[in-house]
């Protein structure tokens, strides 16, 4: 039996998993900021709708990448009225990391895709190619999807009304990302980011 302590730490793990992938995306559009910087573009463009984050869970991850070699800080030339005394910048382990989690994030498959838009938010800092295959590994997930969901409300089994509902709804959201996944494909927006 888990204690409640544990319990608690490992749901905050599972809800801050995008964090990383998002300290690191910013930095890459943004290096040399300050950690108080970083989380002001997080407030800025409304990253609260894809992560749950707080500032408290923001300095965490920072301190634990910057311990896993991902992250370093720099000095500043002169620190004039500011919060912090250092600025950050990515490693090669942290550019690793980076491509790391933006497959891991891009290919997940939830049936509320926010791992998917968490990595939609560095597109333009990821290889075109490798994104056009995590595009088309989401492609052929909803297509499988779509198809259990068709099967299912296809089957002669008498599903509770609310339960059919569901399914139909979730039907239909796999479908318009299906065609917005096509949409990427056929009109080349991967390759123009």
């Amino acid at each position: 039996m888990k204690r409640s302590w544990e319990i608690f730490f490992e749901n905050k793990r599972r809800v801050c998993f995008l964090i990383p992938l998002i300290i690191l995306g910013l930095l890459k559009q943004n290096p040399g900021s300050y950690g108080y910087e970083l989380l002001a573009l997080m407030d800025l463009r409304y990253y609260k709708y894809i992560v749950n984050y707080t500032k408290g869970s923001f300095y965490y991850h920072l301190q634990q990448m910057e311990e896993k070699g991902l992250i370093n800080k720099i000095e500043p030339i002169a620190v004039k009225n500011t919060h912090e005394a250092h600025h950050y910048v990515m490693t090669e382990l942290g550019e690793k990391e980076f491509e790391k989690l933006m497959h891991k994030y891009g290919t997940k498959t939830d049936y509320v895709k926010l791992s998917f838009f968490g990595a939609m938010l560095f597109v333009e800092e990821y290889p075109s190619e490798k994104f056009e295959e995590i595009v088309k590994e989401q492609l052929t997930e909803t297509k499988n999807r779509i198809n259990l969901l068709e099967q299912s409300l296809k089957t002669e089994q008498e599903l509770p009304t609310y339960f059919r509902k569901m399914l139909e709804n979730s039907r239909s959201h796999h479908i318009v990302n299906l065609e917005w996944f096509e949409e990427m494909l056929t009109n080349e927006e991967i390759n123009e980011s």
